[in-house]
């Protein structure tokens, strides 16, 4: 079996022929090998990748307004868009997201790491699904290249899941097609705050997940803001490393006083305050009865043993630009085995990233705390098709893949 990437973006009638070459492929693929078996884990050795086509874009979308956390400000996306055709028709969709101070990569060079992963595959013969994907791992490596890693490997997953006709969410164990977000409340002023909360409050938003950590006094004073305005909520604190620990564990006591219990404090501390995080877990749980999740400080499997290891907190984001896709699966597997609950988040991305991690957590199941909000928070949406979003909850009722993609030629 040969599998190629390519949708068809250029005009409504190459759309038409690529799109009914690559469903014909998908449904000869259907017919010829069980529900059971169109498993990633079972299609890594036996499913061969023969890529035609490969290329990454700039991917710009502004965004409502702009969005600020304790280590940045972010006034729109500027990502990097990947694209994967095949030599069977078939297309697959990547995105790598870029976040200062918290990917590695900056726009310029994702795009070039994107290129020079594309060329290679262009030039590659074709191979087994799990060797294109550990070949891409060689060429990507460690963080530095984790958000590029994951946006390539997107691209080819989602490929493979086309060209045998099933939708990601089923391709990675089928628990279920339906999952419900959160939505961020950025650093903003009280006053803005509270018109956001009782935005989301109508929009039927039952978590509000508050990025904190610039300024311990204003922080309690946006929090009794949203609180007013949404007074049934669930919180979450997500402080992205803006605290010592003594400042995070004050904020659960103001809280406490305000009779509010967050449902999750995530990354109270810098990443490599392993003793501070490790410290606040502690307090939080015994205390105060709060869970803390390590977002920064998990980058890699190793991280999470360590976490593990000296119980440091007691739930894992996991993100794939931090990890990539491979990663992100086998931290999932470790993190369930140990104990620990799993959230799913990502950093500012459109439908297309964030559509994959959505799927990757619906079919997989286990996700205790879901995270993947940003492209409610875009002005504007580049991406078609794909998932339906009812309020906070998304449902993926797409026949194969992802089920969205770009207008190629528009972002060019």
């Amino acid at each position: 079996m040969v599998i190629m990437a390519s949708f068809p973006l250029f005009s409504p009638i190459k759309h038409n022929y690529y799109d009914n070459r690559c469903t014909t492929v998908a449904m000869m693929a259907s017919t010829a090998t069980t529900k059971s078996h169109l498993c990633f884990k079972n299609l890594m050795d036996s499913f061969t990748v023969n890529i035609h086509r490969a290329e990454g874009r700039r991917l710009n979308v502004p965004l409502i307004a702009p969005f600020t956390i304790a280590t940045s400000r972010l006034e729109g996306v500027e990502n990097v868009a990947i694209r994967v055709e095949l030599s069977n028709g078939c297309c697959g969709w990547g995105e790598a997201p870029i976040l200062p101070f918290v990917t590695a990569e900056d726009q310029t060079e994702a795009l070039v790491k994107a290129g020079e992963a594309c060329e290679f595959l262009k030039q590659s013969e074709a191979m087994s699904l799990g060797e294109v994907l550990r070949e891409i791992g060689q060429l990507l490596p460690g963080h530095g290249f984790a958000s590029v890693r994951a946006g390539v490997e997107m691209a080819v997953i989602d490929a493979a899941a086309t060209s045998i006709g099933t939708p990601l969410w089923r391709f990675f164990g089928g628990v279920s097609n339906i999952i419900t977000t959160d939505i961020t409340i950025p650093i903003v002023t009280p006053t803005e705050a509270g018109q956001l909360a009782a935005k989301y409050y109508k929009q039927g938003f039952k978590t509000l997940k508050l990025k904190v950590g610039k300024d311990l006094n204003a922080d309690i004073e946006v929090l009794k803001a949203i609180r007013g305005a949404h007074p049934h909520c669930l919180f979450i604190l997500d402080a992205n490393e803006g605290y010592t620990s003594s400042e995070a564990i004050q904020v659960l006591r103001k809280l406490q006083e305000m009779e509010v219990t967050p449902v999750l404090f995530e990354q109270p501390v810098h990443r490599d305050d392993w003793e501070g995080l490790g410290h606040v877990t502690q307090i939080a749980k015994s205390k105060y009865g709060v869970s803390v999740a390590a977002d920064e400080s998990c980058r890699s499997l190793a991280d999470v043993k360590e976490i593990v290891k000296r119980e440091l907190a007691d739930v894992i984001n996991i993100k794939l630009a931090k990890v990539g896709v491979l990663g992100a699966l086998d931290i999932i597997e470790f993190a369930k085995a140990s104990g620990l609950d799993l959230m799913i988040g990502g950093m500012v991305e459109t439908r297309l990233a964030m559509g994959f991690a959505g799927h990757l957590a619906a079919g997989l199941g286990g996700f205790k705390y879901i995270d993947l909000d940003t492209p409610l928070l875009l002005s504007e949406d580049p991406i078609l098709e794909g998932y339906e979003v009812l309020g906070p909850t998304y449902k993926f009722t797409n026949a194969r893949g992802h089920g969205g993609f770009l207008h190629w030629d528009n972002i060019a």
